[in-house]
């Protein structure tokens, strides 16, 4: 019941973090005029998306396990969904390195203004990546941060685990 929690949790969050950054984005467009050329550059736009990409792999990921749970089976994804990820993960390398074109477009069409955005967006995209397809970077109960520290470290994130494990067999 703990790990159906958990799991469920996870969905709904990476999820409802995908909708309220886009309609954050619209509100934002809509209400505030002086923001419209930061949210409407190629380069801003191109680091949303990719973000945005990330975090419903994330919810979709979750939601696949919770329902594995949730069936009474056991929470490992089978071959087949593995396989869709390692498109996803592809796809995404793809993407993420297409953004350093991006970055230097933007640096030559628009100079440093409105840089900063694009970059805050482009790095939580990189750590989005990371966190799913690398090592785990987030950490959030007192449990979950104590056993960072006991770890001594950070170690391979559950998707990326999977991925290998079924790459092997």
């Amino acid at each position: 019941m703990k790990v159906k929690r958990k799991l469920f949790g996870l969905w709904t969050g990476e999820l409802t973090a995908a909708l309220l950054f886009a309609a954050l984005w619209i509100g934002y467009l809509n209400g505030f005029s002086h923001l419209t050329f930061y949210l409407t550059t190629f380069s801003s736009v191109y680091a949303f998306i990719i973000l945005e990409f990330i975090l419903l792999q994330g919810s979709l990921y979750w939601f696949m396990k919770w329902r594995r749970v949730s069936q009474k089976e056991d929470s490992h994804l089978p071959s087949s969904y593995i396989q869709l990820f390692l498109l996803f993960k592809k796809m995404n390398k793809i993407l993420l390195t297409l953004g350093l074109g991006v970055l230097i477009y933007h640096y030559v069409q628009l100079g440093v203004k409105g840089l900063a955005f694009f970059l805050g967006l482009y790095a939580f995209a990189w750590i989005e990546y990371i966190n799913y397809y690398v090592i785990r970077l987030s950490y959030q109960s007192p449990s979950e941060i104590k056993e960072f520290f006991e770890q001594k470290g950070f170690k391979r994130s559950i998707l990326a685990r999977e991925i290998d494990k079924n790459q092997r067999v």
